[in-house]
């Protein structure tokens, strides 16, 4: 039976009045798996029922991971400037993570399409499972659109994109906490900024209820959120932003995702955290796989706006170096799986709560 957004929002009120099921949880590291191999750059990562995963690929595309472990890579065009750039000093590596095709976030069209955030080109486009690929938004208001992050669809086939920065190099905007990131909206074929003045925007999520907009800010370093106002028919509007859980997270948020219980899990990037905001905005610790040295460094000269490429490059873990996204999968939705920016395989490992379906799993 497929869930209305109402049904759906009764169904996670019914679960948020018992216990908490992280209350007591954190993640068993020798409990890990992982899935895939010499992947380049899987930032973000799509789940199907069938067990099918969608992850973003560096070369330009995306790589496919059937349930059985096979992997195809798909794309209309296929770049070696990631993995080209193996050279251990700062120069290339700062180049590897800002130069070229860099996909970053995906969502699923309406007809199965996957829309891509391209971090590295600069535009939101869309690519068919066959690889045949178009750009949909390259500007906004008549300017660039800037540092394309990631896109979500919601029940009413509107398109949310995050925008981190306009800003290039990006590490000049995370160095220095430009505020210059944007969220916008497509509603049918108009694109348009709904909220502004944001610290590198990245990605962002609706409750259950589709009422609210959680946004991470990563140089916040917190997470923000707004209420949708749709009192006009022809455009929503974003209206009472305000800050959720911490004002300071510990580290740099990067990816989200709400379970059904209504907690927020949220990867801490660099400082490769695993973290969850509970309903009341409470942070939890769930996984730690950081280096305690050069988080601490990151973290001080993030704070004192020194922030330099190599602090970012030295700080990363092992599980998935430099965590970029949390996403719920399985045939129960209890397979939790990570993204990351410098690894080359994904990691996953069971919830003890199921996560929220996205819309083209309802």
């Amino acid at each position: 039976m497929r869930l209305t957004s109402s049904a759906s929002t009764l169904k996670v009120s019914r679960i948020m009045n018992a216990t908490n099921p992280i209350d007591e949880f954190t993640v068993d590291r020798e409990s890990i798996g992982y899935v895939g191999r010499d992947l380049q750059r899987p930032e973000c990562i799509l789940a199907e029922r069938d067990g099918t995963l969608w992850a973003a690929d560096a070369r330009g595309g995306v790589t496919r991971i059937a349930a059985d472990g096979t992997q195809e890579f798909i794309g209309q065009r296929e770049s070696a400037q990631f993995s080209m750039q193996q050279s251990p000093d700062c120069a290339s590596l700062e180049a590897k993570f800002t130069q070229g095709t860099l996909p970053n976030g995906l969502a699923f069209a309406a007809n199965g399409d996957i829309v891509i955030a391209n971090f590295g080109t600069d535009v939101l486009e869309i690519m068919t499972r066959g690889g045949e690929t178009r750009t949909l938004y390259d500007t906004i208001d008549g300017l660039p659109i800037g540092k394309v992050n990631f896109v979500l669809r919601d029940s009413k086939n509107r398109l949310w994109v995050t925008i981190s920065t306009r800003t290039n190099p990006w590490t000049k905007a995370a160095a220095s906490r430009v505020s210059d990131g944007y969220v916008a909206v497509v509603e049918g074929s108009r694109i348009r900024v709904v909220a502004e003045g944001l610290y590198f925007t990245n990605e962002l999520r609706l409750d259950a209820s589709e009422q609210w907009l959680y946004v991470v800010e990563t140089t916040g370093p917190h997470i923000s959120r707004m209420r949708l106002d749709e009192s006009d028919p022809s455009e929503v509007r974003l209206v009472d932003r305000e800050i959720f859980g911490p004002s300071h997270l510990g580290g740099m948020p990067d990816g989200i995702a709400f379970d059904v219980y209504g907690n927020l899990w949220c990867t801490l990037v660099m400082v490769d955290q695993l973290i969850a905001l509970t309903p009341n905005g409470e942070k939890k610790v769930l996984l730690d796989d950081g280096n305690d040295t050069a988080s601490a460094l990151l973290l001080k000269r993030m704070a004192s706006g020194t922030l330099q490429p190599q602090d970012m490059h030295n700080a990363h873990g092992t599980i998935a170096p430099w965590m970029a996204s949390i996403t719920f999968g399985g045939a129960d939705l209890k397979t939790v799986y990570i993204g990351s920016l410098k690894g080359t395989r994904i990691p996953y490992f069971r919830s003890p709560v199921a996560g929220l379906p996205l819309v083209h799993w309802r």
